[in-house]
């Protein structure tokens, strides 16, 4: 079973960690140029953008493009 997430780079890594990892490296102005989105423009903060971004798929794959292009590429 542990060989299904072999080729995932996600594999381990929590939203809220994606999410932290990202304001820390573009601050929450920058996150909302470079994805569009009300959580983080609107009084951003970490739990209201997981809460949003658990809801929200097509959100949630833009941060994980985010993520993996900045710091996996």
């Amino acid at each position: 079973m542990s060989q299904t997430q072999q080729n995932n780079p996600l594999h381990g890594v929590t939203l809220e960690k994606m999410v932290t990892q990202l304001q820390a490296h573009y601050g929450w102005q920058e996150l909302s140029w470079l994805i569009n989105i009300n959580c983080f423009k609107t009084d951003p903060s970490v739990k209201s953008s997981l809460k949003f971004l658990r809801r929200t798929p097509w959100a949630r794959k833009k941060v994980e493009a985010l993520y993996l292009e900045t710091f996996l590429s």
